[in-house]
């Protein structure tokens, strides 16, 4: 209370300010006037309630267009306790509605308070009642609850009506580059959509079809765009000419609404906009954006196959760091461009490998596939032995399922029978109720192990011989690869490429395979170096997952390590000479999938 007179005390003078607010933009860019109808009308209902209380309006403060809901979002205000602190003249803030000024119970609290220290009253023009008495103060309290209920209440009807237009197919943001909002009239209706910009949408496309190639860099595209002649609106920030950032065309290129699809709540629904790509195209160059992420490239001028999976061998050898090869492009007094690899180490000057010429360390590299391929006599044991270990299982599977059936079939007349005695009224209705529950527990448990009669081991197969086709011959298959194809099979096969030099200044590579090339190798290894019969099947279950429990039965070919699908490899140089099938795995890749895909 003593703070409370102290603030008053040093009022000077009975003057007001005003503070007036809207939320959006769009209650602002309504009328002719460029503030609108609210923010006037506000005004005039503010100075009538200033002539009442016989108070001059000596400052006003207008927060246009800002939907904040927190008081560290209003600059205004802020600006507004400066000037207050400044002006002790000033007795009144004034605002048109309490609504208008707080949105929640605690940013209320804060800001009355604030005015409070300052000796400063809030008076609302149109809440008369609401004063420094207890019942006044009673009011505020309730109008900030209601405010703020009001808020939250308007909130969730925008997000569930944004979501009912979203399952409509509705664009419920702003449309992105290469579309343009408009308005059309249905049945003397108008209806907000989108339609294609005619300017920029064929430039958005062009920047799809040239990053799919696997050729251009996100900076590349944006720069072959701007000589092509986009351009980006201008604006109030943004007022000169002005071509696509980088950072905005990677997030179009990321962006499944130009293909047709809506995002909201995680959610994917069908759009009613025109798609400005097909949606193989925009999965194409996803697969090339993955391919360079997965590889941690953060290329900016120069590519190649080879970046993000090639590495110091210098420096690993030395110092066990791994750094890695970057390309360089140097150009002699004549214009002749020389391409080298070099070690970032060089920037430290702590790694002394030379400058490797690429086509030296492309030659190395395909030595390399030439030593990871799988011997013939290798092959014919593993696929032998897996058929054995399949029909092995196939009898067991057989089994299990008999099994499996006949309890499924008693639980059925255990259920019937216990139905027929409800029926009788030989038992009471709750013991009975209570072992029809337990009987549907018991037969969802056999229904799941009758669909999950232990696939695993198969799924295991078909990874197996995936592999064994790829390194059938993988430097024949290297060299019929285009560059980005060459770029998923590196990173496919091997975790890391090493390239260092010898004493007597040959190029040399090691490297460390991915799994379960690497366990395939091994046994490959044991194998040969084996003088009785071959033992496949003990390197096979080394290979093949553990048996597991799964919630719905595992689709062949799928898992997560490797992706060689789509439309770039679709008719690629995947096939062997003289066979139909194609050297790829599912979608998926190599492990099979598990519950928790």
């Amino acid at each position: 209370m003593k703070q409370k007179q102290k603030a008053m005390q040093r009022i000077t003078g009975d003057d007001y300010v005003a503070y007036l607010r809207v939320s959006s933009r769009g209650q602002v860019n309504t009328d002719y006037n460029p503030e609108g109808v609210s923010i006037p009308a506000q005004r005039v209902k503010v100075e009538e309630r200033g002539r009442e209380l016989s108070s001059t309006k000596v400052a006003e403060f207008v927060d246009p267009g800002r939907s904040a809901t927190s008081i560290d979002q209003r600059p205004e205000f802020q600006q507004m306790i400066d000037y207050l602190r400044e002006h002790p003249n000033v007795r009144y803030v004034i605002v048109y509605m309490l609504s208008r000024f707080a949105r929640n119970r605690l940013d209320d609290a804060i800001m009355v308070a604030t005015l409070e220290k300052l000796g400063v009253r809030l008076i609302s023009a149109v809440e008369k009642n609401i004063d420094d008495t207890p019942t006044g103060r009673m009011l505020h309290g309730m109008l900030a609850v209601i405010n703020e209920y009001s808020s939250n209440q308007s909130a969730e009807d925008i997000k569930y009506k944004m979501g009912q237009k979203a399952k409509n197919g509705g664009t419920i943001t702003r449309t992105p580059v290469g579309y343009l909002n408009t308005i059309e009239i249905v049945d003397g209706r108008r209806v907000r959509t989108v339609i294609v910009d005619p300017m920029r949408g064929p430039f958005i496309r062009l920047a799809f079809e040239l990053y799919a190639t696997g050729e251009y860099t996100v900076d590349e595209v944006a720069q072959e765009l701007y000589d092509r002649g986009l351009r980006m609106p201008r604006n109030a920030r943004y007022p000169e000419e002005r071509g696509i950032s980088t950072n905005r065309l990677y997030v179009v290129l990321r962006d499944d609404y130009y293909c047709g699809w809506i995002t909201h709540d995680d959610e994917k629904y069908k759009g009613r906009h025109t798609p400005l790509i097909p949606q193989d195209l925009f999965d194409q160059v996803q697969m090339v954006a993955d391919s360079r992420n997965s590889a941690r490239e953060k290329r900016r001028i120069h590519h190649h196959e080879l970046k993000g999976s090639l590495f110091c061998g210098s420096c690993r050898r030395g110092r066990g760091e791994r750094r890695r090869m970057i390309v360089q492009h140097a150009t002699n007094r004549h214009g002749n461009v020389y391409r080298y690899f070099f070690c970032n180490g060089r920037f430290d000057h702590i790694c002394e490998l030379p400058y490797i010429p690429i086509e030296q360390a492309e030659e190395a590299i395909e030595d390399v596939y030439a030593t990871v391929r799988f011997a013939s006599e290798f092959i014919a044991t593993m696929r032998s032995d897996l058929a054995t270990m399949i029909d092995e299982q196939q009898a067991t599977t057989k089994l299990l399922q008999a099994q499996l059936t006949k309890q499924l079939r008693a639980l059925d007349t255990k259920e019937n029978n216990l139905i027929d005695l409800a029926a009788d009224g030989s038992l009471p209705q709750g013991k009975i109720k209570a072992r029809l529950q337990e009987i549907t527990k018991q037969r969802d448990r056999l229904t799941t192990r009758l669909h999950d009669v232990d696939e695993s081991l198969a799924t295991g197969a078909e990874i197996i011989e995936a592999c064994l086709q790829l390194l059938q011959d993988p430097q024949a298959l290297y060299r019929r690869c285009n560059d980005q194809q060459r770029r998923q099979l590196n990173q496919a096969l091997f975790e890391a490429l090493y390239i260092d030099e010898d004493s007597n200044g040959n190029i040399r590579v090691s490297h460390k395979l991915r799994e379960p090339f690497g366990i395939l190798h091994t046994a490959q290894s044991q194998q040969q170096a084996r003088t009785g019969p071959p033992e496949a099947p003990a390197s096979l279950r080394a290979v093949l997952p553990a048996p597991k429990r799964q919630s719905a039965p595992p689709q062949p070919g799928t898992g997560a390590v490797l992706q060689l699908t789509g439309a770039a490899l679709a008719g690629g140089p995947w096939k062997v000479p003289g066979s139909n099938e194609l050297l790829m795995v599912g979608d998926t890749g190599f492990e099979p999938v598990t519950s928790s895909v």
